[in-house]
This record gives structure tokens, C-alpha cells and sequence, in this order.
């Protein structure tokens, strides 16, 4: 997974070549501006949608394929799409528009950046930190700024190290990123045992938390076609960095309404703040009288959330990172998910009766708080999107890099 899902987005990504914006004409002989920034943005959307829609028809067929035929058809099914899946990789070899491989530079960013904190590291944390995070801080290290003979490994323009002060600006977006998983990580665990707790009316329980990609589905065209556009023309710039602040609200708001719901659990269920393990007599399951629908609330805003944060995460990357790093970056945001598992271990001990009131209630507060700093920390990074979106190509090596 680590190296299909770091390189299928960028793969995707790359095949819209055009980096900087032109006029066009349409049809009606209008004269338009066209942001590729914006294409890209789509074409994260649709990609996102049609991941979903795989996971929509996935989930839900295993789910009646293991209870009317056997747990054997629903690991075959999926084993055989795998096998067949690298065919068609095979048959597009070729017709794919792919940038070469220039072997890893993660070597030389970080040579890069050595050499641009050269002079301003302190004994005094406050100025050590205001000199490392100054704005001209990376033009120390631009070969047009290095005096006498350069350096073997700067065998690259200024160009790129503007490129990558904007990949690195990238990485420190994504470093709040384990906090909003958090949120979204509650879908495969928490709120599907939520769910065997209140009337299912014969549903499968794991077969509501499918309510997430069915809302992502319906709701990504939703946005691109009318919510985005109809910004646009109020002229309120809804930026990638405004995008993923609004994902962690409603990730929070999520979190608020699971919360609210399972205090109702505690408040109808027959025993109390112990549903999950409450039973009768006879040893049958005693739910609350709640209808699981409600739930919908929770995964129709994770869903939005998804769209504001999880898309554009992948957009930003993607955009921000060096031409020959946008799979490393791309990485970099994938691995805060790994990182956002190992943070909710810490609250296992809060995922049980009778304290998942304050499990949400947690998560809420620290998606909340997340949020906030989050765009208290990019108000200024956000002001800069025109300018690092519309950098000049840049030259790294012996090879130009479009």
C-alpha cells in the first residue's frame, strides 16, 4: 500500500501537464481564465469519487457476499481484482505522462537546508526558532547567493529551492493532519460498534458505515459543480489551506453529534452506560430503541470533512511539492494517518462503555482545537498561495524539470 498509494495519486495528477494558467475561449466566444490549480483540483475530487464508488460496491457486496455465501467469496473477490488490476497498468505502459526518475533527493533537501541554517542556530530557544522559521531564510542557500566555487551536490537553480521552501511548507501543513484522522479513523471502529447498539432494523451494522463514501459520491460533484463555483463568482477565494480548516469543523462537528447520539444510547438502553455488552436472560443482544439512521448526521459531515481536508491534503501535496519529491511529499501526508493510528491507542481506554460520551467528546475538543491553531499557524502561508502556485520551472541535475 505504501507504494501504490504514495505514486497512483501523483501518477493521476501528472497526466494535466499545463502548469500555468491561460486565456481560453469558449463556445459562446466568452474569454476565459483557465487556473490549473483548479483542474487539479478536480481531478483529485474525481479521483476521490471513483475511489469511493470502489469502496461503496466493495464494502457493501463482501458484506452479503460473507453472510449468504461465506467469508471465502469475500476474500476471493477482492483477491482477484488485485491480480487484474496490474494488467491494465501493463496496457497503459507508455501512454501515461510520467516525470523520469532522478533517483531520491531527499539527500540533497537536506544538504539544502543544512546549508540555509548556517549561522542561525542560538543558545536562545525563542531567537533560534525566529531565525530558522525567518522568511529569508532559504536564500542563503540559492546558488546565485553562494560566494567563491559552489558546492558538487548544488547541482540545481534558484527555482528549485524556491520549490522546495514550498514542499517543506507543505510537510508542516500536513504535520496537523494526525489530529483530524483521529476524527475520521472513529468510521471503522467506534461509530460501527455504535451502531449494534441501537435498532438496526435487520441491517448488517457494519453496512451503515458505507453512509461515508455513499455521501462523498453524491456530495463531490455537489461541490464542484455548484458550492466551489458559486465562491468563485461571490469572490471569496476558497483556498486549499481554508479548505482543510473547514474540514477539521466539520470533522468536529462529527464528533459532537457521535457524542450526542451516544449519550441517547446511555439514556435508552435498558442498562444503562453498558449497551454494548447488554443482554438479556436468554443471552440475546438488548439495544436501545434509537433508529441507526441517526447516525447519518456523524458520516454525512466525516464525509464533507473528507472533501475540505483528505482531498485537498492529497491536492496540496501534490501541488506544492518539487516536481521530483511529489511522491516522497505525497508520503509524508499519507504517513500521518500511520501516525493518527498510533495516537488512538491512547484512547482505547476510552472506547468502551461507559465512557464513549467522552471518547467523542475528546476527539471533538482536539479537532476543535487542532483546527484553530492550525489556521492560526497558515493565515500567512495562505496569502502566499498565487505566488507558490505560479513559481518558474526550475532545473535540477543535468535535466530540466517542467
Amino acid at each position: 500500500a505504501g507504494g501504490f498509494k504514495s505514486n497512483i495519486s501523483p501518477l493521476v495528477a501528472e497526466q494535466y501537464q499545463i502548469t500555468k494558467p491561460f486565456i481560453s475561449v469558449t463556445k459562446s466566444g466568452e474569454r476565459v481564465i483557465v487556473d490549473p490549480t483548479m483542474t487539479t483540483s478536480r481531478i483529485y475530487m474525481y479521483f476521490y469519487l471513483f475511489i469511493n464508488i470502489g469502496a461503496l460496491v466493495g464494502q457493501i457486496g463482501m458484506v452479503y457476499a460473507e453472510k449468504y455465501v461465506g467469508f471465502w467469496l469475500a476474500y476471493t473477490l477482492p483477491t482477484i481484482v488485485f491480480l487484474v488490476s496490474p494488467i491494465f497498468l501493463w496496457l497503459g505502459y507508455g501512454k501515461y505522462r510520467t516525470s523520469p526518475p532522478t533517483g531520491s533527493v531527499l539527500a540533497t533537501a537536506f544538504r539544502v537546508w543544512r546549508h540555509a541554517a548556517k549561522g542561525r542556530w542560538s543558545w536562545n530557544p525563542v531567537k533560534c526558532i525566529s531565525q530558522l522559521t525567518a522568511d529569508d531564510f532559504w536564500e542563503s542557500a540559492k546558488p546565485s547567493k553562494v560566494v567563491g566555487e559552489k558546492p558538487q551536490w548544488m547541482e540545481f537553480d534558484d527555482n528549485w529551492v524556491d520549490e522546495l521552501r514550498r514542499g517543506v511548507k507543505a510537510c508542516s501543513v500536513f504535520a496537523w493532519f494526525p489530529i483530524y484522522w483521529l476524527c475520521y479513523n472513529q468510521l471503522n471502529n467506534n461509530l460501527t460498534s455504535q451502531a449494534a447498539t441501537m435498532d438496526t432494523h435487520g441491517l448488517p451494522n457494519d453496512v451503515l458505515s458505507n453512509l461515508d463514501p455513499f455521501a462523498l459520491i453524491i456530495f463531490i460533484p455537489i461541490c464542484d459543480l455548484v458550492i466551489y463555483p458559486a465562491f468563485a463568482r461571490w469572490g471569496w477565494k476558497f483556498t486549499a489551506l481554508k479548505k482543510i480548516a473547514f474540514g477539521f469543523a466539520t470533522g468536529t462537528a462529527s464528533m459532537v453529534w457521535a457524542a450526542v447520539v451516544q449519550y441517547y444510547i446511555y439514556k435508552t438502553n435498558p442498562c444503562g452506560k453498558y449497551a454494548g455488552t447488554c443482554v438479556d436472560s436468554e443471552g440475546y443482544p438488548l439495544v436501545s430503541p434509537l433508529n441507526v439512521w441517526i447516525q447519518t448526521g456523524s458520516y454525512i459531515l466525516v464525509g464533507f470533512s473528507e472533501i475540505f481536508a483528505s482531498i485537498t491534503g492529497l491536492e496540496y501535496a501534490f501541488t506544492k511539492a518539487p516536481v521530483n519529491m511529489r511522491s516522497l511529499v505525497m508520503s509524508i501526508f499519507l504517513f500521518t494517518t500511520a501516525f493518527s493510528s498510533a495516537l488512538g491507542e491512547a484512547f482505547v481506554s476510552l472506547s468502551i462503555d461507559p465512557l464513549l460520551v467522552w471518547n467523542y467528546t475528546v476527539v471533538a475538543i482536539l479537532a476543535c482545537v487542532a483546527g484553530t491553531l492550525f489556521w492560526l499557524s497558515v493565515r500567512k502561508l495562505d496569502q502566499e498561495e498565487d505566488k507558490l502556485n505560479n513559481l518558474a520551472a526550475s532545473h535540477f541535475g543535468h535535466s530540466e524539470k517542467e
